[in-house]
C-alpha cells in the first residue's frame, strides 16, 4: 500500500512514522509513504507556488502549473494509478468505513492544498475524492492527511498488539466505544473512591459482554442519537438492544 503526499510542509510528517505504535506499518511497508514537496516544482528563483487570485480578494491561491508537475511526475514514479484525494471543508466527513475501505485498498495520491485553496482547475482535471475532518477550517490539508494515514496505519496487521483492539474502536460497529477501566480496583478514598465496576472483577464473559454492549449504547443514545438512528435503519441493532434503549426512555 503507497500513498503519495503532495506538500508544502513535508516536514509535518516525518515524525509521525517513528513514534507510537502505528510506526510499524510504516517501518515494515506495509504503509509505504512518499513526500513530493511542491516547492520541488516551482519553476522560477523564487520556488513560488502561489499567487492573487482572479477577480480580487484575500488570501493567496495555489499555482496550477506546479501542482500539475508534480501529479505527473509522482503518477510517472507509483507503478499503478491511485485516486487522487483533495482535503477540503467541503468534503465528505473523514469516518471509521472510510477508513476501513483504504486500509484494504492500494493507497491514493494525496493533495494538501494551504491557502485560500487550490486553482479549480487542478481540482477539477485530477481530484477522485474530496474529504473532510469536520466542520471546521484548518490551516491546510496535512493534519487531515496524518489522521487518514494514521486511521489505515492501524487497521494493518499486526500493528496493535492484540488484533481484536480495532474491532472494539468506536464505530467499529456504528456505535460509540463503552468505558475502559484498569488497575487499581478502587481509585481515590473514603467518599471520593471510584471502583471499578463489580460486573469486570466477575470473570462471567456473558456478562460483561453485556454490560459492555448496554454501556455502548447508551453512550451512542445520549451523545450521538444519529448513529443509533443509522444503526437501527441498517438493522445492526438486536431486540435485547432495542429493548435496552427503550428502558434508557431516550
Amino acid at each position: 500500500m503507497r500513498f503519495d503526499v503532495v506538500t508544502l510542509f513535508p516536514e509535518l510528517f516525518a515524525p509521525h512514522f517513528t513514534v507510537g505504535v502505528t510506526r510499524r506499518a510504516f517501518e515494515t511497508c506495509q504503509v509505504e509513504v512518499k513526500l513530493w514537496p511542491l516547492r520541488d516544482f516551482a519553476d522560477d528563483n523564487y520556488r513560488r507556488v502561489d499567487d492573487r487570485p482572479y477577480g480580487g480578494g484575500p488570501g493567496m491561491v495555489m499555482l496550477a502549473e506546479p501542482l500539475e508537475r508534480a501529479l505527473t511526475a509522482l503518477r510517472a514514479d507509483r507503478a499503478a494509478p491511485a485516486p487522487v484525494v483533495h482535503f477540503t471543508p467541503t468534503g465528505r466527513r473523514i469516518d471509521q468505513a472510510l477508513i476501513q475501505e483504504f486500509a484494504a485498498g492500494a493507497g491514493a495520491i494525496l493533495l494538501c492544498g494551504r491557502y485560500e485553496g487550490i486553482d479549480q482547475r487542478v481540482l477539477d482535471r485530477h481530484v477522485d475524492v474530496e474529504l473532510s475532518l469536520g466542520d471546521f477550517v484548518l490551516s491546510g490539508g496535512e493534519l487531515p492527511a496524518l489522521a487518514l494515514l494514521d486511521g489505515v496505519a492501524r487497521l494493518q496487521e499486526g500493528v496493535l498488539g492484540d488484533a481484536r483492539s480495532h474491532e472494539q474502536d468506536s464505530f467499529s460497529d456504528g456505535l460509540l466505544d463503552c468505558p475502559h477501566y484498569s488497575r487499581p480496583e478502587m481509585l481515590g478514598q473514603g467518599a471520593e473512591a471510584r471502583p471499578v465496576p463489580p460486573v469486570l472483577l466477575s470473570g462471567h464473559h456473558a456478562e460483561i459482554a453485556r454490560w459492555r454492549r448496554e454501556r455502548s449504547l447508551e453512550l451512542t443514545a445520549r451523545r450521538r442519537p444519529d448513529l443509533i438512528a443509522a444503526a437501527r435503519a441498517a438493522g445492526r441493532l438486536t431486540p435485547a438492544d432495542e429493548k435496552y434503549l427503550a428502558s434508557l426512555g431516550l
